[in-house]
C-alpha cells in the first residue's frame, strides 16, 4: 500500500535574477530586484492584456 508522502514545498525565487532565497513578505530577494521590476512595469514591459469593448456609438 502506497501512502501519501506529503512534499516539501519548493522554495521560490526571485523572478528578476532566480535566486532562491527571497525576503520573507516580498517577492523579491533584494531591493535591487524589486527596483528593476518595478522599473519594467513603468516602462511597459509587462501590461495587462485588455480586451476592446465595441464602441456602442461608432456607426456601422
Amino acid at each position: 500500500m502506497i501512502q501519501d508522502v506529503p512534499h516539501a514545498p519548493k522554495a521560490k525565487r526571485c523572478p528578476i535574477c532566480n535566486r532562491a532565497e527571497i525576503r520573507p513578505g516580498s517577492r523579491f530577494c533584494s531591493d535591487r530586484c524589486q527596483t528593476i521590476d518595478l522599473g519594467r512595469w513603468l516602462k511597459g514591459d509587462y501590461a495587462v492584456p485588455v480586451k476592446a469593448e465595441p464602441d456602442p456609438d461608432a456607426e456601422d
